[in-house]
C-alpha cells in the first residue's frame, strides 16, 4: 500500500534531483539549492507516508484483537449486571 503522500514525496525527490542537476550544470546556484530543498521535502514526505502506511497496517492487523477485547468487556459487563440484578432481586432468598 502506497499513500499519496509517499507518491508526492517520490515526485518531489525526482523533481528536486533534476533541478539540482540543471542548476549545477548551468551554474545557477539558486536553482541547485531549490532542487536540494525539494529533495529534502520529498524525503520527508516519503518518511511521513511510510509512517501512515505502518499505522494503517498495524491498525488492520490488530482489528480482530480489538474486537475480541471489546466483546469480552461487553460480556463481562453483562455478567456483572446480571449478578447485581440477581443479588438485589426480591425473589433472591440469599439476601
Amino acid at each position: 500500500m502506497t499513500t499519496t503522500t509517499t507518491v508526492h514525496g517520490k515526485i518531489d525527490e525526482g523533481t528536486g534531483k533534476l533541478k539540482q542537476t540543471v542548476g549545477e550544470v548551468s551554474g545557477n546556484e539558486k536553482l541547485a539549492n531549490e532542487g536540494a530543498a525539494q529533495q529534502i521535502k520529498g524525503h520527508v514526505e516519503q518518511a511521513w507516508g511510510s509512517i501512515k502506511e505502518a499505522v494503517k497496517e498495524s491498525h488492520d492487523r490488530h482489528e480482530p484483537e480489538r474486537h475480541d477485547i471489546r466483546e469480552k468487556l461487553v460480556s463481562t459487563a453483562q455478567n456483572v449486571k446480571e449478578k447485581i440484578q440477581h443479588a438485589v432481586s426480591p425473589d433472591n432468598k440469599d439476601v
